[in-house]
């Protein structure tokens, strides 16, 4: 059986020992949770996979239904004898932008972990490894530590980059390289937005589940969850406080703009002052009726260019002594 004919990403079971090995689709049928600890992993783009789920995996339709839902919000729910968690990572694929955050819906029970996923998330993939090579979880509990600590490790890793970017954008405006912070300041904004409307919520969903009476999780486990917790909480806050200091650089850009506008319009004001008397004078020396003075003087055109020559040095002295200049 080749890999795309699989129902399942991921089928291992655990040995207990922060190891697992893989299993086929008949072991999976065939598991009984006298074997261990079981965890599958479904594309929910497979058809095979979705039926086997709401139709074999023996969980309550409600909950089958939450696992195939297109897009939610980060919560956790307790249900009979298990926990369903739905949290959100970042998006490492080719091409994706990190406030496109992934969802990872995952069904805990003592003995078996489902969990969900409608686009790749690495986090999933490095706990694969890590019990591949003998180094992972041992414990359905474990498990959603280990995972949402990685997805965690992420988030910090895109808040951080959000920081970089607006430090950048920073120096960018002194040095006085407008355009380039203009163009990208709103881009790292709605980032910083887009992460932080997943991250509040996500954090109530480990605060709730650290206070949920059942059997899925340990004392030990449970003050992991909050520990994770905390260090969302602290996410949250460094986002909030790269939002504010996003919001300053875009009040400074806005005042370098108006100024650099203002200087300009203060410019054309200052030539056009100059040369309001000097069309005066040209105007009046231009009518076409008689009896203008110099009409007949050889000289005429040069007296004419001296008096207008002398009204703008006046008026140029005149802004010099004003300091408008």
């Amino acid at each position: 059986m080749t890999v795309s004919d699989r129902k399942f990403s991921i089928a291992l079971l655990f040995d207990g020992k922060g190891g697992a090995r893989e299993l086929s689709d008949d072991e999976v049928a065939r598991w009984s949770e006298a074997d261990g600890l079981l965890w599958v992993d479904i594309d929910q783009g497979d058809k095979k996979a979705r039926d086997w789920l709401l139709r074999d995996s023996g969980i309550r339709r409600q909950v089958s239904s939450i696992l195939l839902a297109g897009e939610t919000r980060p919560r956790s729910l307790i249900e009979q004898d298990g926990l369903l968690v739905i949290v959100r990572g970042i998006n490492m694929n080719p091409g994706a932008v990190p406030d496109d955050m992934v969802a990872v819906r995952i069904w805990l029970e003592k003995n078996r972990i489902i969990t969900s996923l409608r686009r790749e998330v690495l986090s999933i993939r490095d706990v694969r490894d890590a019990l591949v090579d003998g180094k992972g979880p041992k414990t359905a509990g474990e498990f959603l530590v280990e995972l949402t600590g990685r997805l965690s490790v992420r988030i910090e890793a895109a808040v951080e980059n959000i920081e970089q970017l607006i430090e950048e954008l920073d120096a960018k405006l002194t040095a006085g390289d407008i355009e380039s912070v203009r163009a990208q300041l709103g881009i790292v904004r709605r980032q910083a937005a887009a992460i932080r409307r997943h991250l509040s919520p996500q954090r109530d969903a480990l605060d709730r589940m650290a206070r949920a009476t059942t059997g899925v999780l340990s004392d030990k486990e449970v003050f992991n969850l909050r520990e994770e917790g905390d260090q969302l909480t602290r996410h949250i806050e460094d986002l909030d406080l790269a939002r504010e200091n996003a919001l300053v650089t875009q009040e400074e850009l806005m005042n370098k703009v108006a100024q650099e506008q203002n200087s300009r319009m203060y410019l054309l004001s200052v030539v056009a002052a100059i040369f309001l008397p000097l069309t005066f004078a040209s105007g009046v020396l231009g009518m076409n009726v008689a009896g203008l003075p110099g009409t007949v003087n050889p000289n005429g055109f040069l007296v004419s260019a001296g008096v207008m020559l002398f009204l703008a040095v006046a008026m140029l002295v005149y802004f010099k002594y004003k300091r408008w200049i």
